[in-house]
């Protein structure tokens, strides 16, 4: 699919949103510090003479609003503005200047893509309803999105619509999905204690390194023997540490990992059995073991009804072979969920790939987007925010 931005935006509109998405690429900022993120944004808000509150919350997000003939409810767009702690590697000549911080997730694109919808939203004679945008901190710890919800950014909000760059698909796609398209994404730690001693006298000694190994190969038939093959889902050990010397049997070791599933059923299912699993392992070998789960983003789920509002948006940016679905399941997690266990919406992927130009996958420090997508996402979000205005001032969606 050969796809441009003079398609569907002005040039000078584009030209604008590169540049920002390119201002904030060398400047990036690591979650809740986004202060020259915040700075660039509410400058752009002021050109367009958008109303904002900035440190949102005592964060650095932002709320922005858009008034609309009805406007006792809204419909909410959201971006993320955070970089990860990465050195990049890429030979742009817009890298960033701050070492070891790069946007290496495509946030400086969705903050672009906010702004183009700002622009287009703001040129309209008049909106069926109040448009809230919300440029929300700190997406990367999985926390932002919490805050943003305590400080009262959803109040009187009735639908919220997100979306995320994606490699998977190609430039001028978008990808519409019903139900479950991010993981839930929780943490476990595991704490062993048996008996350290010497590397020559096992006997003497109960051996958590032996005991821990143990339980990695354990914890993997939970998700081949215990879940249910049509529920995707993971459980990752990414840390173990123990031990001091090379003749020293550890007496003390501890596991980290990461737990994700797509089914709230699946994801209590899993805790129970890490914790099990764990605590059977370390009583057959005479250790004492403590398990700790750390909830972190829930489910990333589009009601169908919001889905279908947001597929009709889509269509009318890049036509209906333009709109696609997520075949696959992804695991990543994202804190877009936290407002959809609020209220209902629709969160989709903006392709980004290019024929002949390879791709580097997201956290990556080569990571890399075609900025002709950013086009594609302020199209996408000035259409479902008329859409959803309209079918708000009707009231025609059910409520949930």
């Amino acid at each position: 699919m050969h796809y441009e931005a003079a398609q569907i935006i002005a040039s000078d509109l584009f030209s604008r949103m590169v540049s920002l998405r390119r201002d904030l690429h060398q400047h990036p900022e690591l979650s809740w510090q986004e202060y020259r993120t915040a700075d660039q944004i509410c400058r752009s808000l002021d050109q367009l003479g958008i109303r904002y509150q900035r440190e949102f919350g005592g964060t650095t997000g932002i709320v922005a609003e858009l008034p609309g003939e009805a406007s006792d409810r809204c419909v909410a767009l959201r971006a993320d503005m955070d970089a990860l702690p990465i050195i990049e590697e890429t030979e742009l000549p817009f890298k960033s200047t701050n070492q070891g911080v790069m946007h290496a997730c495509g946030h400086d694109g969705h903050t672009s893509m906010l702004i183009g919808a700002a622009t287009l939203l703001s040129q309209e004679p008049k909106l069926p309803a109040n448009v809230r945008l919300i440029f929300q901190p700190a997406e990367e710890t999985g926390k932002g999105a919490k805050a943003m919800i305590a400080a009262g950014g959803l109040e009187n909000v009735a639908m919220i619509f997100g979306g995320h760059v994606d490699r998977h698909y190609p430039v001028g796609a978008i990808a519409v999905t019903d139900g479950a398209v991010n993981a839930s994404s929780d943490r476990f730690r595991i704490s062993i204690t048996g008996k350290g001693g010497h590397a020559a006298r096992p006997h003497e000694t109960v051996d958590a390194v032996v005991v821990g190994s143990l339980m990695v190969m354990a914890l993997q038939t939970i998700v081949s023997r215990e879940v249910n093959p049509a529920h995707p889902s993971v459980v990752t050990v990414g840390r173990f540490e123990a031990g001091t010397a090379h003749d020293v049997i550890a007496g003390q070791a501890r596991l980290e990992g990461s737990i994700r599933s797509q089914d709230q059923s699946v994801r209590e299912a899993l805790h129970r059995a890490i914790e099990r699993i764990a605590k059977a392992i370390g009583q057959l070998h005479g250790t004492v073991v403590e398990v700790e789960i750390t909830l972190g983003t829930p489910v990333v789920y589009n009601i169908p009804e919001y889905a279908a509002l947001a597929r009709s948006a889509a269509e009318m940016v890049v036509g209906r072979k333009g709109v696609v679905r997520m075949e696959i399941a992804n695991m990543g997690g994202e804190d877009f969920g936290y407002y959809l266990e609020q209220i209902p919406g629709c969160y989709v992927r903006f392709g980004t790939a290019r024929e002949g130009v390879e791709h580097y996958p997201a956290h990556s420090s080569k990571f890399d987007f075609d900025e002709e997508s950013l086009a594609v996402g302020a199209a996408y979000y000035h259409a479902v925010a008329q859409l959803a205005g309209e079918q708000l001032a009707s009231e025609s969606l059910p409520q949930r």
